[in-house]
């Protein structure tokens, strides 16, 4: 099936080991859905790039000289051009939890099947965020912890998929007010948009008891 060229994502590869991104780069000019950009070893190197040519997604080694590829998100995150990150690293259970915080859309394990690799990056260009369970209970510092008592309540209440219209019927609040707590929840836990924020609220969620 020939795939229509609208829909082709553009993406960019960074990995400072050159054997990985020579199979990466053959990996992706193999499958029809993507369409190769640029490749590059360092952080630099991929940040100077995604500032000139646009690409949807980017996948990251999570060791890039020399920025690294946690310093590499935070900067790209605050660009509104950016394209959405998947770090692809080590099976490590904080790393996850890391590109998380930093603002990486997904995570993808080296070791885990190429098909993995592709579909969390098909996943995250359709706007999911895709990583491996994370035990909250593990984490030292919680960003839901962070949240008033109103920012909780709007994250509960936007992870059954209201409108801002629906939030502030649902709040008692006005839409403007709204907006305002959007803004810190997304600042909080270090997320972009509402789809980011729903995502971070299922993925963190433990069993609790009825208070």
């Amino acid at each position: 099936m020939v795939t229509d060229p609208s829909d082709v994502i553009e993406i960019m590869l960074a990995d400072s080991n050159p054997l990985v991104l020579s199979a990466m780069s053959e990996i992706f000019e193999r499958d029809q859905r993507f369409s190769l950009v640029a490749t590059s070893a360092t952080a630099e190197g991929f940040l100077g790039t995604v500032m000139r040519v646009h690409c949807d997604v980017g996948v990251i080694d999570w060791n890039l000289p020399v920025l690294g590829g946690a310093k590499l998100v935070e900067v790209l995150r605050e660009q509104e051009t950016a394209p959405k990150l998947v770090v692809y690293g080590d099976e490590d259970k904080e790393l996850p939890r890391l590109a998380m915080t930093a603002g990486a859309a997904g995570f993808a394990p080296r070791s885990g099947e190429v098909d993995t690799l592709l579909d969390t990056c098909a996943a995250v260009a359709a706007g999911k965020m895709v990583f491996p369970f994370i035990d909250v209970r593990e984490l030292q510092a919680d960003p839901i912890q962070t949240l008033s008592r109103k920012e909780r309540a709007m994250l509960e209440a936007l992870s059954k998929g209201l409108t801002n219209r629906e939030l502030s019927r649902e709040l008692g609040i006005s839409i403007n007010t709204v907006k305002f707590h959007l803004s810190n929840l997304y600042d909080k836990l270090a997320v972009r948009n509402r789809a980011q924020a729903i995502a971070f609220y299922y993925s963190s969620r433990t069993p609790q008891k009825d208070e």
